[in-house]
């Protein structure tokens, strides 16, 4: 009985482990900035993680997008770089949560917005552990047209 007990509840951590450390691994995204063009966009370098590259290169692009619209670049070496996200509005998120959702969908209107052509052949991070990859891209983001879209959709003022 208590052999019984003592591994269901060493099962059960195992697994609680497991679980912990999925949560951690798919929390992660770094985006720092790079420097400011004079079109108004932002080069970012930014962490995305996926199963494969491409995974990786979509979800980074999204992660790019994202901390423009919502989280703000507070990360980087460049005093240019603009801080503020667009949308400054308390619980945005939730209430434009059914434009996101399609404006964030795989292949959806926020690759409009990115560029991969600061990206240097070999020169992303790439670290693989158990549940798929890691990779650091250059991205530029088009913020001004961004700015524009969000405005047209009356998302912000």
């Amino acid at each position: 009985m208590k052999r019984t007990l003592l591994i269901l509840l060493t099962m059960l951590a195992v697994i609680t482990a497991e679980a912990q450390q999925r949560q951690t691994v798919y929390a992660r995204s770094s985006v720092r900035c790079m420097g400011v063009e004079l079109d108004g966009s932002q080069t970012l370098r930014v962490q995305g993680y996926g199963r494969n590259r491409a995974d990786a290169k979509e979800q980074a692009m999204k992660n790019a997008v994202w901390a423009v619209i919502f989280d703000g670049i507070r990360d980087g070496a460049d005093a240019g770089c603009n801080m503020r996200p667009l949308v400054t509005e308390v619980n945005a998120k939730e209430r434009y949560e059914d434009y996101f959702n399609i404006f964030f969908a795989d292949n959806g209107a926020y690759k409009q917005y990115v560029s991969l052509q600061d990206t240097k052949k070999r020169s992303g991070g790439k670290v693989k552990d158990k549940l798929g990859y890691s990779y650091d891209l250059t991205i530029r983001v088009l913020r001004a047209e961004l700015k524009a879209r969000l405005k047209a959709d009356n998302v912000i003022d």
